[in-house]
């Protein structure tokens, strides 16, 4: 079972959300939750929440499986990269940015977030990575062969990159409000 910490206190959260002076970027695997994370992080600290992946659906008014079909990995992950540094770039240094499965294992997108935002990372067991992408059937990278094995690859080729996130929090099975006291506990400890 997972033992959570005592949830932070709305004081605390009000002290950690008055410090932030940076976006708050969410990495780790599809599947992890770092959208649903995202959008209560964000809604608990008082700030706007963006999802990477729907911005780059937008600039390229197409969605990503018909980005991939259509161009590749190479021509998605360099508008990934370019959608980031425009969110990164943007006015409201207080907002929390979930970023897709792959975005951070770019050099260059990685380095962007790590000197201009708190990166976290997301991590969680395989089992629940499984579980939670067998929910959508939009994940280009699953298409072509057993999603199990996929992310087992994918989780173990991409944990070095996502080990340079200052912060690492596993995201359990369990209800996300628990995630996200571990994320916002993990600023407070940044910061």
């Amino acid at each position: 079972m997972d033992v959570q910490p005592p949830r932070p206190s709305a004081s605390e959260i009000d002290a950690i959300a008055r410090r932030l002076d940076r976006p708050v970027v969410l990495v780790g695997m599809m599947g992890v939750g770092k959208s649903s994370v995202g959008k209560r992080l964000a809604a608990i600290l008082g700030c706007p929440f963006v999802d990477a992946d729907e911005e780059i659906e937008k600039s390229a008014q197409m969605t990503i499986p018909e980005i991939f079909a259509n161009y590749g990995e190479d021509y998605f992950r360099d508008g990934e990269r370019r959608v980031i540094a425009r969110l990164l770039g943007g006015n409201s240094p207080r907002v929390v940015i979930a970023t897709g499965g792959g975005a951070f294992c770019n050099a260059e997108t990685r380095a962007l977030i790590l000197e201009r935002a708190i990166a976290v990372w997301l991590d969680s067991d395989l089992d629940t990575l499984v579980e939670r992408t067998s929910r959508k059937d939009n994940r280009p990278l699953l298409k072509d062969g057993n999603p199990r094995e996929i992310l087992a690859r994918l989780r173990e080729e991409r944990r070095p990159a996502y080990a340079q996130a200052p912060i690492h929090v596993v995201s359990s099975s369990g209800p996300h409000v628990n995630t996200v006291s571990k994320v916002i506990q993990g600023i407070g400890q940044w910061l």
